[in-house]
């Protein structure tokens, strides 16, 4: 019997999904490496009651957030529920009303969990979540002196994923970041279906294969073209916005960023987070600093123009960026084995809070319908530099800087470095120091708009 696992369309490859199936979906941010035929076919198909496990819902009529409009969802597994600043979604509304449950994981921990649920493994102990409401009611195990959670294997009926080509054997090929949660979630699939760009006449090169066909059940070409928008940045966040204090415009985006770059020493592998963070990499070009990206990019540069970009190479915020002499990319269980490992040196984060502990806030407020952990609390959890880049005050004009933290905590105690549109504080043993102030501002303003205490060290004097 020859192997052949093409299916003729989308709509016959999920044909058998029963309704309280747990399904798989891939999908990075809210657009990119989605399945979306098979989404689209899945919505036709009208199986009920579904769990659906995946890292973003994405939005738009292609995408997981779809089969959630179209009432066929009563369980989530994810890392993004909601997101700061964005429109309610139909997944918020229904979880809001009791429809949905929710379980929310950081992204990290999500593939761990189901390429563990592949491998035949169990559980494993990790640091990712460790004093955060993601650990409450899990079992905790001081091991090398460090504290770490217990979590269990994952497994699912079927996955959806997408890859460029593949073979009737079930090989596929990725380009650029492609790949990011695409083996992990196949892995841990008891059926994983693949749709790809392009099914090749013969075999695929065994040098270029990306996920062996012993991972996939079936493959089957794309049906549905989607339209293609350059993402735009939102309405008044734009890199040259800036806030106001005492009458005084402080720092822009942009010369925040600039700042932060500054602090970075060259020699150092750092990854961007989603918002200011991003902008980072428009200053450091010609330096001897590596960019990471946990959805499978290493050796990434400035941000590209919609002249010159290339839609398979994106970083964390879902924005197209260029690629450096020495880049590489992977699925997004190495990428975290970089940053739980060691190999990463510095992680820039956006934050809501950050209070005088060092304690970090990043993923969720009260007017948020969940969170959107992705992998904040996996990249703060090793033994990494943790610079914050975010401004002053809120919208409101609350500091952002308080004594203790009053939203759900990301890490504890992992905050070394915060750049505002106001200044730089450096933690110093127990409190953070000041370090340099935005231009027309002075440290008697910079401390009455804070409220955790400060060290004014020079400008004290």
């Amino acid at each position: 019997m020859t192997i052949d696992k093409v299916y003729e369309s989308p709509q016959a490859a999920v044909a058998d999904v029963p309704d309280g199936a747990s399904v798989s979906i891939a999908g990075f941010g809210m657009t990119h490496s989605f399945p979306t035929s098979l989404t689209v076919a899945l919505r036709e198909q009208g199986a009920r009651q579904l769990c659906i496990v995946a890292n973003s819902l994405g939005t738009g009529d292609y995408r997981s957030n779809t089969l959630i409009e179209n009432g066929q969802v009563n369980r989530l597994i994810v890392s993004f529920s909601a997101r700061a600043g964005e429109a309610t979604s139909a997944a918020e509304k229904q979880i809001l009303a009791g429809e949905i449950e929710v379980e929310l994981v950081p992204q990290g921990t999500l593939v761990e969990r189901l390429r563990a649920g592949g491998a035949g493994i169990g559980a494993f102990f990790t640091r990712t979540a460790v004093g955060t409401t993601v650990s409450e009611g899990k079992e905790t195990r001081v091991i090398d002196g460090v504290e770490h959670v217990l979590e269990t294997a994952l497994k699912v009926d079927y996955a959806l994923i997408r890859a460029t080509r593949a073979d009737r054997f079930g090989n596929l090929e990725f380009e650029g970041v492609g790949r990011n949660f695409m083996p992990a979630f196949a892995k841990g699939a008891r059926i994983a279906i693949a749709e790809v760009d392009e099914i090749i006449d013969g075999e695929l090169n065994p040098e270029s294969i990306g996920l062996p066909g012993i991972f996939v059940s079936r493959v089957v070409r794309k049906t549905v073209e989607v339209p293609h928008d350059f993402p735009a940045p939102r309405e008044g966040r734009g890199a040259d916005s800036a806030r106001t204090y005492h009458g005084k415009q402080a720092l822009t985006r942009r010369q925040m960023a600039e700042t932060a770059a500054g602090l970075l020493p060259n020699g150092s592998y750092v990854n961007l987070g989603l918002g200011i963070p991003t902008l980072i990499s428009n200053y450091i070009e010609g330096r001897d600093i590596t960019l990471h990206s946990e959805n499978g990019v290493l050796g990434y540069g400035t941000i590209a123009s919609r002249e010159d970009y290339n839609p398979e190479v994106y970083n964390a915020g879902g924005q197209y960026v260029h690629l450096q002499p020495g880049a590489s990319f992977f699925e997004s269980v190495t990428s975290f084995e970089m940053v739980r490992g060691g190999k990463v040196d510095f992680v820039a984060l956006g934050a809501f809070e950050v209070d005088g502990a060092a304690n970090l806030a990043n993923w969720s407020t009260p007017s948020m319908v969940g969170g959107g952990i992705g992998g904040a609390m996996d990249l703060v959890a090793g033994e990494v530099n943790v610079m914050v880049l975010m401004t002053h005050c809120d919208s409101g004009g609350r500091p952002k800087l308080v004594k203790n933290c009053e939203y759900p905590l990301t890490g504890r105690n992992c905050v070394d470095l915060v750049v505002t549109d106001l200044c730089v504080l450096r933690r110093a043993g127990d409190v953070f120091r000041l370090e340099s102030i935005a231009p027309g501002f002075t440290a008697a303003e910079i401390a009455e708009l804070t409220e955790l205490e400060l060290d004014l060290g020079e400008f004290g004097e």
